[in-house]
């Protein structure tokens, strides 16, 4: 393991427990997430890196010196695609060239889906199979097409990343190995447990129609048998165009759609201009967690907080 240089006399040796002689694999992760799920398979053993700062949108970010050298000393670096941060590919290949890379969306059997076209999403899109086929030309503004890389809200992907994830450490740090694979299988009971209480908290939402900042949540929806109706902003949040928010508008009047949900990140004044002076419910959802504290509970906490403004949403109904 690199960047290890360490000399130690023996009586220092004597009494520590074995697990203390051998490195801890450092591990550098882009957003709060995936981090959460590192975190929870370390377990005390250590804690990854962030080398996105929370509440920066991981669609464009230049590293800082302290985040460069967290990915220069890193010994696993995990991200979820170049498809989310395609600036990212260069520093990764730069900087950690001699780490173990993991891309969480190129893990196999994992549960992925294309983006949806347009500003209004078709109702029966919520129905369709998982997509395992990326090679088909999905029309979007900017060129916002392919495969959708926002798969850590769904749990049944968190649950399967989590054993990668413990399997990657372990070949790393051989002596904890078992202790990993242990962390993993318990934080899968918890979200499977997660996930069906869920489950029943939204279980009269499947009829909730709602808009969205943009089209981050459909791995949420699916799992959960929501249907948001459209998204004000494209993908990489930038403003819309006023075709496309005369195309919400249209939406919102057709179908009197009555819940809005913004993200912390982007200025609110984009949705103002959509839903103006009405009485729409306006809530938060945010696929991040930037008000939540980093750390192995993070992505629990992120799931339930988006439950709870779909709850908000059904109640204002």
């Amino acid at each position: 393991m690199k960047h290890r240089c360490a000399h130690y006399a023996l009586p220092l040796l004597v009494g520590l427990p074995l697990t203390a002689l051998a490195d801890v694999p450092r591990v550098a992760v882009d957003i709060p997430p995936v981090h959460s799920l590192v975190a929870k398979v370390m377990g005390d053993r250590g804690s990854p890196e962030l080398f996105i700062q929370p509440g920066a949108s991981p669609h464009g970010y230049s590293l800082r010196p302290s985040e460069a050298d967290a990915l220069d000393k890193a010994d696993l670096v995990v991200w979820v695609s170049n498809d989310l941060t395609p600036w990212l590919s260069g520093p990764v290949e730069n900087l950690a060239s001699d780490a173990r890379h993991l891309e969480l969306m190129r893990v196999p059997d994992i549960n992925t889906f294309a983006y949806r076209e347009g500003a209004t999403f078709d109702v029966a899109d919520h129905d369709h199979d998982h997509d395992h086929d990326h090679d088909h030309d999905h029309g979007h503004d900017h060129h916002h097409d392919g495969q959708d890389p926002h798969g850590w809200m769904d749990p049944d992907n968190a649950r399967r990343w989590l054993d990668v994830i413990a399997r990657q450490l372990g070949e790393l740090d051989p002596e904890n190995a078992d202790y990993y694979r242990k962390n993993a299988a318990s934080s899968q009971q918890q979200l499977e447990a997660l996930e069906q209480a869920i489950a029943e908290r939204l279980a009269n939402s499947d009829s909730t129609r709602f808009i969205v900042f943009h089209d981050a949540y459909q791995y949420f929806e699916k799992a959960f048998n929501l249907s948001a109706a459209g998204a004000i902003s494209i993908g990489d949040a930038s403003s819309p165009s006023p075709a496309r928010i005369e195309a919400i508008q249209t939406l919102v009047n057709d179908e009197g759609i009555q819940c809005v949900f913004s993200e912390p990140q982007f200025n609110p004044q984009i949705v103002e201009s959509v839903f103006g002076d009405t009485d729409a419910y306006i809530g938060v959802m945010d696929p991040l967690g930037v008000d939540l504290t980093p750390g192995p509970e993070l992505y629990d906490a992120l799931l339930n907080q988006m439950a709870d403004e779909i709850q908000h949403c059904t109640n204002a109904m």
